[in-house]
């Protein structure tokens, strides 16, 4: 298990994130990662913000098979992030925030209240519109 979660957080970033989509994949069709889940919300506090989204993308993946409401639990630590200093998290983590919409509907308010607290202000010109856009196809799902 440890085996996982140190290459998930190994300095070659391509590694890591190729190990991370691979996990995404399979978490599609099988429960195999979901007991890792408590793992990959630990890595939501890493001063990587490479590693942090890693944690958030995989929690995510892990939404279908959540009968234990793990993710409920979770949610307002993860939730933090859509406010992280770097536009690329808060856009990777609005995407995928998309399977928990559709997998565990109950926390959709949850998610609208957070995701209409973001700060655009805060990042360039350039970024700011792409993050509202992807607020704004988060939101119509969860219409």
């Amino acid at each position: 298990m440890s085996d996982i979660i140190a290459l998930l957080q190994d300095r070659d970033d391509k590694k890591a994130f190729a190990l991370t989509k691979e996990i995404c994949a399979k978490s599609a069709a099988s429960d195999e990662y979901y007991v890792y889940f408590d793992e990959f919300i630990g890595l939501l506090t890493s001063k990587s913000s490479y590693v942090r989204t890693r944690g958030f993308l995989l929690a995510c993946s892990q939404a279908r098979w959540d009968e234990n409401g793990k993710l409920a639990g979770a949610m307002s630590s993860m939730l933090t992030l859509l406010n992280d200093e770097k536009p690329t998290v808060v856009r990777q983590c609005l995407g995928a925030l998309r399977e928990v919409v559709l997998y565990r509907p109950e926390l959709c308010d949850t998610i609208k209240a957070e995701v209409e607290r973001i700060d655009l202000s805060k990042y360039k010109d350039s970024m700011s519109p792409l993050i509202k856009k992807d607020m704004y196809e988060l939101m119509k799902m969860m219409k």
